[in-house]
């Protein structure tokens, strides 16, 4: 075969992948609309979409409104899945006891803070093997709140936060908007936030507040 021949072949070939990668990225978006579609017909509202589907809000704000001749850009986002972790309690402890070694590194808490809904079996986790109190944060988002007027509250039927040391403890870190104001609400109740540990840092920031941010994995998106 001739050298022109191989690299029109070759050019083919990488053409051929290219519309295949194409096909499968807009399957893979298409299948994020539909779940985020499905959620709201279940009743839920952007800020709990964004928490199931691990996205911000206004990447779900997006994939809701969005029309097959939609010109608007795709906001930056990467959509977690860590189901496999969340299915198995013996994985999810697994992981808990690594996220108990970089909390530990900051200082030892009396409260372990779990985020709702996702960081609460971690947190749960992480509570009992540290030997610390658990508190339950219910953020803004998780209230069906699409304004800062209503703000989110720590759940009276767990551990009190005031005067006390805490780590807070969740699943994922998108835009860092919950860790922000779980920090600035422990500060208001005169608690001392130590640190915030989750699974994975999507924002690629390293602390809030002068509250350092530990994660297990971090991606950095250009």
């Amino acid at each position: 075969m001739s050298g022109l021949r191989i690299r029109s072949k070759i050019k083919a070939d990488e053409k051929i992948a290219l519309i295949t990668q194409r096909s499968k990225n807009m399957n893979d978006l298409d299948d994020l609309i539909r779940k985020a579609v499905e959620l709201r017909e279940e009743g839920l509202r952007s800020g709990e979409i964004a928490d199931e589907l691990n996205m911000s809000r206004e990447t779900v704000r997006w994939l809701l409104t969005r029309s097959k001749t939609s010109k608007e850009p795709i906001p930056k986002d990467i959509y977690v899945n860590w189901s496999e972790i969340g299915e198995h309690a013996e994985r999810l402890r697994f992981v808990s006891l690594a996220l108990v070694d970089i909390i530990l590194e900051t200082g030892d808490p009396n409260v372990i803070v779990g985020v709702a809904l996702s960081g609460l079996p971690l947190a749960t986790l992480v509570a009992d093997e540290i030997g610390a109190e658990l508190a339950v944060f219910v953020p803004q988002k998780q209230k069906g709140s699409e304004t800062d007027a209503v703000k989110g509250s720590f759940s009276q039927n767990f551990a009190d936060i005031a005067g006390k040391s805490c780590a807070i403890v969740d699943d994922v870190i998108t835009t860092g908007s919950t860790a922000t104001e779980i920090i600035d609400i422990i500060k208001e109740m005169r608690g001392t936030p130590l640190s915030v540990a989750v699974l994975i840092n999507k924002k690629g920031i390293q602390e809030i507040h002068s509250v350092p941010i530990r994660s297990l994995v971090q991606i950095t998106i250009f």
